[in-house]
């Protein structure tokens, strides 16, 4: 969620919005610390901290704060199992700001920030009873009697070639989740007219150029209407050190593939590197949105795992 959009829409549109942030962390909790909630004055709401009782008392507390006006900031200390009954067993502070228009500028230029599909760090302090934030451009020990947030989103760059139906199934699975699709396809008119915020439509001319101009760490998926343009683009992806190269098709598909690639010279562990069929295994549905959901969870293991090494 970007989180400081989310305020100034909110801001803007109602005149104020509060923002209930995950401060600190001990032991088991629902959500990490950096996990936000933004809440509109008449209690609707984007994100969460975890559901349960601790959201819920939280958002009874924000939009208390909300009906006295603009103020400073509040720290709650929640322990989770004895306070509020809740099995995590773990401590939560939960810090909970309110905006009003007077902010508006201050939240602008933070939501500026925020567009740029990058993660960001944010030196913060309490000054007069409120949270003053100034983006910061290095690492380090945050500002004295102060604390660091990380904002933004580190998405990661997918590359789907074809806009078929399983295609245009895999985009609006993947539009709410952090990657960023750069969607081929060499067809005219190939593209629905609406596009999620997240992908990118490219009428494709060259696609080994695609594949040779890539950011490193793409996971890279190939479903055009054209086996010899899949074999091609497929080809160049394997010879880069991509995480993931997705082929959509059957076993036979893949057998027929390898063999043109070993032909071309790629090595076994290459080739051996191919999903295809894609998808997780277990799911053999062909129904275009339930493939796009199994390849989504695939990405999204594929994702955590890059993450981690």
């Amino acid at each position: 969620m970007r989180v400081w959009r989310q305020l100034t829409d909110f801001v803007a549109r109602h005149k104020s919005a509060a923002l209930i942030t995950v401060h600190d962390v001990k032991g088991s909790a629902p959500r990490e610390t950096g996990a936000h909630m933004v809440v509109r004055p008449d209690g609707a709401f984007h994100g969460t901290i975890g559901g349960g009782q601790l959201e819920f008392r939280m958002l009874d507390i924000a939009r208390e704060m909300l009906a006295q006006g603009r103020g400073p900031a509040r720290i709650v200390d929640q322990a989770l199992g004895p306070d509020l009954g809740q099995c995590c067993g773990g401590r939560v502070k939960i810090l909970i700001e309110t905006f009003g228009p007077q902010d508006l500028e201050d939240l602008a230029g933070l939501a500026e920030v925020e567009a740029r599909d990058r993660l960001f760090e944010v030196a913060c302090r309490f000054e007069e009873g409120r949270v003053r934030r100034e983006v910061s451009s290095s690492v380090g020990d945050g500002p004295r009697a102060g604390w660091r947030e990380t904002h933004g989103e580190a998405r990661t760059p997918v590359l789907l070639f074809g806009a078929g139906h399983v295609g245009r199934a895999l985009v609006l699975s993947l539009a709410p989740l952090p990657f960023a699709v750069r969607w081929l396809d060499a067809r005219e008119d190939a593209f629905p007219s609406y596009l999620p915020s997240n992908a990118k439509a490219v009428r494709m001319r060259d696609p080994e150029a695609e594949i040779a101009e890539a950011e490193p760490g793409s996971l890279v998926l190939v479903m055009t209407h054209d086996h010899p343009l899949d074999m091609a683009i497929t080809a160049a992806a394997l010879k880069r050190d991509f995480p993931y190269v997705g082929l959509i098709g059957s076993a036979t598909k893949r057998a027929r593939f390898e063999k043109r690639f070993r032909e071309l010279g790629l090595s076994q562990g290459k080739i051996g590197s191919l999903v295809c069929p894609i998808g997780l295994h277990g799911i053999a549905d062909k129904d275009p949105a339930i493939i796009a959901a199994s390849v989504t969870a695939q990405l999204l293991q594929v994702r955590e795992k890059v993450m981690k090494d």
